[in-house]
C-alpha cells in the first residue's frame, strides 16, 4: 500500500503532462511508496497517449487513469481520492513541476505542524516564451495580481486561509468531506473552509515548492478568471465570513465605473468622476508595469503587465457580480471551464 497518493486533475494537457510525471518520478521519497492517479477528463488531445507511454517507460512508478465524464475539477479530485489508497493524498496540476523535494517537505511540514492541510509557494513562469505570457506570469506573481495571497508572493511560514494545490490527511478528507462539485472553480478554498471550521489547520511553509504556469495570452487568463470571479460569489455566498479585502477590490472598482456611467446620464459630472477612477487606475498599474519591466530588464513588460493585470481585475470583477446577480436572480449558469 502506497504511503502517498498524488492525485492530477486533467484534461488536454499533452504539452505539460509530461513534464509534471518527470519531476514526480525525480522527487526525494521512493517510488516505491508513490501512487499517481491522473483524473483526465476525456482529453481529445495526446494527453492519455503521453500517460501510457511515461508509465511503460517507468514501470517502478505507478500511474493511474481514472475517468472523468463530468470534466470539472472538483468531480476529477473526487474521483482519483476515491481510487486513492495513501494515507496522504497530495494535489497536483498538470501545468505545474514540483521541486524533488516537494513530497518529502509535504510529509515533513505534516508531521512537524499536525496540520491537515499544508501547501507552498508557486514559483510561476511563462508558459511560452512570447512577450505577453512574460507579462502574465510577471502580474499573476505581482501584489497587484494576487493581492495578499502569500503563496504567490513569496510569503511567510505559517497558518493561511488556502495554500496552492494541498497535501492532506486521509483522515480530514474522510471527516469533512469531498471536494463540493457544486462548484467549479474555488473548490480548494471551501474544503479549506470546512477543514478549519472543523479545527484543522491549513499551514504554508516556503520548503514546498513548485513551479506554476500561467496562462499564455489574454483570451485564456480572462476565461480563468471568469471562471474565478464567478465561482468565487457562489462560494462566498456558502461561507461570507470568508471574504478578504483583495477580492472585494475588484467587483467594487467595476461596480463604481457602472454606476458612474450610468449616472452620467443624468448627472454629467458623475462622468467626470469616473474618468478620473479610470485615469489613477491606468496610471497606477502602468507605474507598477514600469517598475516590473525595469527590474526584470525586459521592456515590452510596460505594455504587457497592464494589460494583465486589467485584464484579471476586470474579468474577475464583473463575472463576481455577475454571480451575484444571478444568484439573486435564481441563475445558474456560469462562464464555465477555461
Amino acid at each position: 500500500m502506497p504511503s502517498v497518493s498524488i492525485i492530477v486533475p486533467c484534461r488536454n494537457e499533452e504539452h505539460t503532462i509530461a513534464l509534471l510525471l518527470t519531476a514526480i518520478h525525480h522527487q526525494t521519497w521512493p517510488t516505491a511508496d508513490l501512487e499517481v492517479i491522473v483524473s483526465d477528463g476525456m482529453s481529445t488531445d495526446g494527453t492519455r497517449l503521453a500517460i501510457q507511454e511515461f508509465a511503460q517507460a517507468h514501470p517502478d512508478l505507478d500511474i493511474r487513469i481514472v475517468d472523468n465524464p463530468d470534466r470539472s475539477i472538483p468531480a476529477a479530485l473526487n474521483r482519483a481520492i476515491s481510487a486513492a489508497g495513501g494515507g496522504v493524498v497530495i494535489r497536483l496540476d498538470a501545468h505545474s513541476v514540483p521541486q524533488p523535494d516537494y513530497v518529502a517537505e509535504c510529509l515533513r511540514a505534516l508531521e512537524a505542524t499536525g496540520a491537515a492541510n499544508v501547501g507552498g509557494l508557486w514559483e510561476i513562469r511563462p508558459s511560452r516564451e512570447t512577450w505577453m505570457a512574460r507579462a502574465i506570469a510577471a502580474a499573476a506573481s505581482h501584489p497587484l495580481g494576487a493581492g495578499d495571497a502569500r503563496y504567490r508572493t513569496a510569503g511567510q511560514e505559517g497558518e493561511a486561509d488556502t495554500v496552492p494545490f494541498g497535501a492532506f490527511r486521509r483522515e480530514w478528507l474522510d471527516r469533512v468531506g469531498s471536494f463540493d462539485e457544486g462548484l467549479l472553480s474555488n473548490e480548494d478554498y471551501e474544503l479549506n473552509v470546512r477543514l478549519r471550521n472543523a479545527g484543522g489547520k491549513i499551514w504554508l511553509s516556503p520548503s514546498i515548492r513548485a513551479i506554476y504556469f500561467a496562462r499564455p495570452d489574454l483570451p485564456a487568463l480572462a476565461r480563468q478568471y471568469l471562471r474565478y470571479g464567478f465561482w468565487k460569489s457562489r462560494m462566498l455566498a456558502r461561507h461570507p465570513a470568508t471574504l478578504r479585502w483583495r477580492q472585494a477590490l475588484p467587483p467594487l472598482f467595476v461596480l463604481a465605473a457602472l454606476v458612474l456611467a450610468s449616472a452620467g446620464l443624468a448627472w454629467r459630472p458623475a462622468w467626470l468622476l469616473l474618468g478620473v477612477q479610470l485615469a489613477v487606475y491606468a496610471l497606477a498599474i502602468v507605474a507598477a508595469g514600469a517598475g516590473v519591466a525595469f527590474t526584470r530588464r525586459d521592456t515590452p513588460l510596460i505594455l504587457g503587465f497592464p494589460l494583465a493585470i486589467w485584464t484579471m481585475h476586470f474579468t474577475w470583477g464583473t463575472a463576481f457580480l455577475w454571480g451575484m446577480l444571478t444568484r439573486l436572480l435564481g441563475g445558474r449558469r456560469d462562464p464555465r471551464r477555461a
